[in-house]
């Protein structure tokens, strides 16, 4: 493990801006698409498409961070995210944009595959809760300040939607640029020198088999399909509420200000809680909350709805990102965080796609409540997987059983492999 949290704070700067990039951009490029005259259905398409290419990629990408270096995907997805969010802003058809689109969410994927291979490869096990949360951070923080600035440089007075989103699309992409001053000496050179040894890849099925990932999986993509289309739909429901945009980006920023809150205090959450029972329960109320958003609610509730929202939604991806990597075997954890987030794009093309034909058919608050389905059997999953003994009161692996030690050998090769021998029958 690298000396010292430095890499860790630059990284969080780094994923700060990246995310504030991204976050700025979605409801911008979902303003803009209403402007050049699509419709709900048109929105769910062009959101979707901001996951298809990482759907494909996300795996491959994986496979070479196992057996390669994890830096060299940070720039790279900096340089595709500020070239998706430009060209959004100058495409004048719905098309061009859903491509575009795309282009930003593979440069997300780079990023974040790098990011989250370097957070696991340089924590040591006791450290990967708190550090996975705090490099979730960086995303929050992002997502607090680009739905504001979005709804700040967003206006709709006398038919300026098209110019003004587009303005915002331009400017997040400068805004993704800067975080090339942070991506320096993030990864340790010894783990780049452990990585360049040849290591037999590991079957994806033997990995999806592995008991963890799954649940890890399908409670991140819950998650984070909730954020998505909050962050796609929102302005949506607020174009048919008469809620002004920089209403709407404050309101998001809301959501975003309340999971950062929650992962300044997960690490006592896991430690009274357990890792688990604090997933079961966060995403039982996350979704009656977002249920609850399909309700024709005032402002100020709805805002409070949100900042709770916010709150629950905090915990699942780094507690998800934790399960995953401790449950992997060692040699495919960058594999298994790839393919968690595949899993997470597969949503991001699912349910925004869904989310439109519901809003067809059902009008536009219909797809909050599809959200709080999924949600719930999120919830479920995780209560599940703790009856099998997933989870423990301490916040890490369960440390009984077979998937025990397999936790603990995914987060220290060696040593959870002598550890593993000597107490095995």
């Amino acid at each position: 493990m690298m000396p010292g949290r430095g890499w860790l704070v630059r990284l969080v700067i780094a994923f700060g801006f990246a995310q504030a990039a991204v976050s700025m951009a979605r409801p911008a490029v979902s303003y803009r698409a209403l402007a050049l005259g699509a419709d709900e259905r048109a929105v769910g398409v062009i959101a979707g498409v901001y996951a298809l290419l990482p759907l494909f990629a996300a795996v491959p990408l994986g496979r070479r961070t196992d057996h390669g270096r994890c830096a060299p995907l940070l720039p790279a997805g900096v340089v595709l995210i500020a070239a998706g969010c430009a060209l959004s802003g100058t495409a004048n058809s719905l098309a061009a944009m859903a491509a575009w689109s795309g282009v930003m969410g593979l440069g997300h994927l780079c990023f974040v595959i790098g990011a989250q291979s370097i957070v696991a490869r340089q924590s040591a096990p006791a450290e990967q809760d708190r550090n996975f949360g705090h490099f979730t951070i960086g995303a929050s923080l992002g997502q607090l300040v680009g739905p504001v600035a979005a709804g700040l440089l967003v206006s709709g007075h006398n038919g300026a939607m098209a110019r003004t989103s587009a303005l915002a699309l331009v400017v997040s992409a400068g805004v993704a640029a800067v975080s090339f001053g942070s991506l320096w000496r993030i990864e340790h050179r010894a783990e780049r020198a452990v990585r360049s040894a040849g290591v037999a890849k590991v079957p994806v099925h033997r990995i999806l088999r592995t008991r963890g990932v799954p649940a890890g999986i399908f409670i991140s993509l819950a998650v984070l399909s909730a954020t998505d289309v909050l962050t796609a739909y929102l302005p949506v429901i607020g174009e048919h509420r008469g809620i002004a945009p920089s209403v709407v980006g404050l309101l998001l920023s809301l959501r975003a200000a309340a999971t950062i809150a929650c992962r300044l205090v997960m690490t006592p959450m896991i430690r009274v809680l357990g890792r688990t029972t604090l997933m079961t329960v966060t995403c039982l109320v996350a979704g009656v909350l977002c249920a609850g958003i399909a309700l024709p609610v005032p402002v100020w509730a709805l805002a409070v709805m949100l900042a709770v929202l916010g709150f629950c939604l905090g915990v699942g991806q780094p507690l998800s990102m934790t399960t995953v990597v401790q449950a992997a075997p060692p040699e495919a954890r960058s594999t298994a965080l790839a393919l968690r987030l595949t899993g997470n794009r597969l949503g991001q093309v699912a349910a925004p796609a869904s989310a439109g034909l519901v809003a067809g058919v059902a009008g536009t608050a219909a797809p909050f409540a599809m959200l709080g389905v999924l949600l719930l059997g999120a919830s479920a999953l995780a209560l599940r997987d703790r009856g099998r003994g997933g989870g423990s009161r301490r916040g890490g692996a369960s440390r009984r059983g077979g998937a025990s030690t397999r936790a603990a050998g995914g987060c220290a090769a060696s040593r959870g492999t002598r550890r593993t021998r000597t107490k095995s029958p």
